[in-house]
């Protein structure tokens, strides 16, 4: 039997020794340090991620698996990141949450880890530092909340809410409505009820084969989450025993099931840029070009919000990841483990699928390619991101004039001035809102629609910008170009009034502006002035060192892993 990482701690009669034990012992009997494996419980629980908040329960019943299987259970709080509630995004701190996990994990006497995340940021973050570290490590999703009603119309949490809002903009809907709607729109504990970045990556990670198969998508009230975490407890245990890793567990292959997932499940536009940070810390080569490639012509069968009409607790109800997965089982790749030691197809003879609305066959799906498009051209000359299944079908081929806003403040100052030179056919775009330009890359670019614009009944328009979208929002936008504008890319040298020409099944994105004008073109002086600069702190720390939207804005020191081993022993 290999012996414990906690040994170096724990092992020994001499003065270090005691004092490791004599510290941890406070009720711990004497043979919790000779053989038992010790399991932290990373848990991302805070008050101020609302959608966490219920992790304490969950990671209760973790640690009565753990305690079942022989184990040590640990709490072990981390960093957390409430979506809705940090400004000025939770993108600018998700290395900062991986690195200080990463840390934790690699400083103390630990075994193997479970990682309870269930807001956007939180489980990316998690696996990216579970990656660096490369100790036995399993994710128990949060889940995503009930479904509330309003009037008798279910609510879908954000996607419900970009809508209400763009109605009462268009004046469809009175403010007093909208106001009322809002006590019923989260109904119970849980994250986003629609297919947004939660939900997107609670699925991603089971699809990874870091989830006991099965259990994402669980929602957050529901008791069988609780009956899953003390599953997980018991597993991380096996974990341990079988020195099964992260390393082990996630390859190439794994990341090819995910994003086949992700095109089913039409999953999250922010999925990308969290997939290719995961395979950067596990020095897996994924390029967004891979993206395209995997995803191409896969199905989306899950007819839920944004993209389609139901929500999360409806999937699990029709079956679940699963059964979606079984549906589009030719394009998995069958060597992709997961945490249990078996492949993941090995889980998908007895999925079946029990509502046929909710999740799709494979001869009517809700979009026929539901994969993330990859556009280039000399607009996005490192890549750009399209949704097909959240956008408007007659726009994916859309050539329009450039209407140019330089910072988030410009749009809103500007997009609803009756003066504002648009129309139904203009191309709105944003830039200054990448990684570095903003900093942290928010999630504006699903940019609202002119008011004069929505009154004359448009509801979608062509947008382009170096930032990210909701995963709960909808619409022809175009995101994550690369380079963006900040770091140099050519969205810094669009002018009022450029044609600029979007083809979605030609991968395209191209500014229709001869190449020695473009040359001779220099940024705006009120782009450069929005550009983002900090003094000391984090912020100054990722602007330096952040890198771009199609390598997936990780830090550039904090690629490739660096195990467990601890440098220095105390003394």
């Amino acid at each position: 039997m290999t012996e414990l990482r906690t040994a170096q701690w724990y092992g020994g009669d001499d003065r270090n020794g005691y004092i490791h034990r004599a510290w941890m012992r406070r009720g711990l009997p004497a043979d919790a340090f000779t053989g038992r494996p010790h399991i932290a419980i990373a848990n991302t629980a805070s008050e101020l991620t609302p959608c966490n908040t219920h992790l304490h329960e969950v990671a209760g019943s973790v640690r009565e698996g753990i305690l079942e299987a022989g184990g040590i259970p640990l709490d072990l709080p981390v960093m957390s990141l409430g979506e809705t509630q940090v400004r000025p995004t939770a993108m600018l701190w998700r290395n900062l949450a991986a690195m200080a996990t990463e840390e934790m994990l690699r400083a103390n006497p630990i075994d193997g880890v479970v990682l309870l995340g269930g807001c956007d940021k939180t489980i990316p973050a998690l696996l990216m530092a579970a990656a660096s570290v490369d100790l036995p490590a399993v994710v128990v999703p949060g889940g995503p909340m009930l479904t509330g009603t309003f009037r008798g119309t279910a609510l879908g949490c954000g996607t419900d809410v970009w809508r209400l809002s763009e109605e009462v903009r268009a004046g469809t809907l009175s403010q007093d409505d909208f106001l009322r709607s809002e006590s019923a729109m989260i109904r119970s504990r849980g994250h986003c009820n629609t297919m947004g970045t939660a939900s997107t990556m609670g699925l991603l990670a089971e699809a990874l084969g870091t989830v006991i198969p099965g259990i994402a998508g669980i929602p957050a009230p529901d008791s069988r989450l609780l009956e899953a975490a003390r599953g997980t407890g018991r597993l991380s245990v096996e974990l341990v025993a079988q020195q099964r890793t992260p390393s082990q567990v996630l390859s190439r292959a794994s990341f090819q099931n995910a994003v086949v997932a992700l095109a089913a499940i039409g999953g999250s536009s922010n999925a990308v840029v969290h997939l290719l940070a995961i395979a950067g810390r596990l020095g897996i080569g994924l390029t967004l070009d891979d993206i395209d490639r995997m995803g191409a012509g896969v199905p989306c069968l899950v007819d839920l919000q944004p993209a389609g009409r139901f929500l999360m607790e409806d999937l699990h109800r029709a079956g679940g990841l699963l059964a979606v997965l079984r549906a589009v089982r030719d394009r998995l790749d069958p060597t992709a483990l997961t945490v249990t030691g078996r492949p993941l197809v090995d889980y998908l003879d007895e999925a079946q699928v029990w509502d046929a609305e909710v999740i799709r066959p494979r001869e009517a799906p809700l979009v026929a390619d539901g994969g993330m498009a990859v556009l280039r051209g000399n607009l996005a000359p490192d890549g750009a991101i399209v949704k097909p299944a959240a956008a408007s079908p007659h726009l994916l081929r859309h050539r329009g004039r450039a209407v140019v806003f330089d910072s988030i403040e410009d749009l809103h100052a500007r997009i609803d001035d009756p003066g504002l030179d648009v129309d139904a056919d203009s191309v709105l775009v944003l830039r200054g809102c990448g990684p570095k330009g903003y900093p942290g890359m928010p999630e504006v670019a699903n940019m609202p629609l002119p008011r004069k614009l929505l009154g004359q009944g448009v509801r979608d328009m062509v947008r382009v910008c170096d930032g990210r979208m909701s995963g709960t929002a909808y619409g022809t936008v175009v995101l994550h170009v690369a380079p963006e504008a900040a770091a140099g890319g050519p969205l810094a040298l669009v002018q009022d009034g450029d044609w600029i020409e979007l083809d979605v099944p030609g991968r395209r994105l191209t500014l229709d502006v001869p190449d020695d004008e473009l040359a001779a073109r220099t940024p705006s002086e009120r782009m450069a002035s929005t550009v983002a600069r900090a003094a000391r702190g984090w912020e100054r720390l990722y602007i330096d060192h952040v890198l771009q939207a199609d390598t997936g804005a990780d830090l550039d020191f904090l690629l490739g892993s660096s195990g467990s081993r601890v440098s220095r022993e105390s003394h």
